[in-house]
Order: C-alpha cells, then structure tokens, then sequence
C-alpha cells in the first residue's frame, strides 16, 4: 500500500494548475507549500490522509502516447497537479470552508492561468514495485500458471 491508512471507500482530489505568464515555479512551490501545510496542521484529524504535487517535466512518453510523436510538452514548468487523499468527500470540503485554508487558496488561485477545478475520483488502484526476488517469483507464477 503506497497510502497508508487510505480507506477502500476514501477519495483523491486532484487540482491542475496552469501558471499565469509573469509567475514562475517559484511562486507555485511557495504558494502551494503555504496552503499544503495548512491542511496538514489542521485536517490530519479531520478526514485528510496525505496528498503530492508535480509539476509537468516537460517530456511525453512516445511509448506510451497515442497523440503523435510530440517531444516536449508546451506546459513544461507551467502545470502542476495538486493531489489530495481524504477519507471523504464531506470531509474535504469541510476543509475547504475553514477560515485558515481560504487566504491561501485565493493565494494560489492568483497564479492560475486556468481558474481552478477540483475533481474527485475513487481510487481503483495502487501498488508498489516489487523486491527483485518477488520480481523474478512473479514471473516465475506467471510462466507456469498463464
């Protein structure tokens, strides 16, 4: 499990961020360190498990694309995903109308090219990469069973 304590029935939010021309990642990493603290100080007890941000690197896999042989992405250091992990929906918009998350929310949405939208989505997945000798039993099991 990547997410520890993350419940079957939690939910992951997921904030895209395109920066503004005049703001840099800087700015962003400032911002959303401010507004990610936050939430850690005052919702650890309250419905939030953890959460990531990432910003676009710039590369677009050709392996795994279908749309063309692009070889950098146009929004290279200006889009980054602000992912969340709640126990609940309820519980992250509660967060959300406190009076300390606000300030810095409008902070953020400052340097928003984009507005802002906040998906939620169920998580369907997760796992990590196995030990080598898990590795090397998997496909082991899956030669013989397959």
């Amino acid at each position: 499990m990547l997410i520890q304590g993350f419940p079957a029935d939690g939910v992951v939010t997921v904030n895209r961020v395109v920066l503004k021309a005049g703001y840099d990642v800087d700015d962003l990493q400032e911002r959303v360190a401010m507004l990610c603290e936050n939430v850690k100080t005052y919702h650890s007890e309250t419905g939030f498990i953890g959460g990531f941000v990432c910003l676009n690197a710039g590369f677009i896999s050709n392996e795994g694309s279908t749309i063309g042989q692009t070889v950098e992405s146009p929004l290279k250091d200006r889009e980054a995903l602000i992912v969340t992990f709640w126990s609940s929906f309820a519980e992250h918009e509660q967060s959300h109308r406190s009076a300390t998350f606000q300030p810095l929310f409008k902070d953020v949405l400052e340097l928003c090219e984009n507005g802002n939208e906040e998906t939620g989505y169920h998580l369907l997945w997760q796992g990590k990469a196995y030990a080598p000798a898990e590795a090397v039993a998997a496909r082991k099991a899956k030669a013989q069973f397959a």
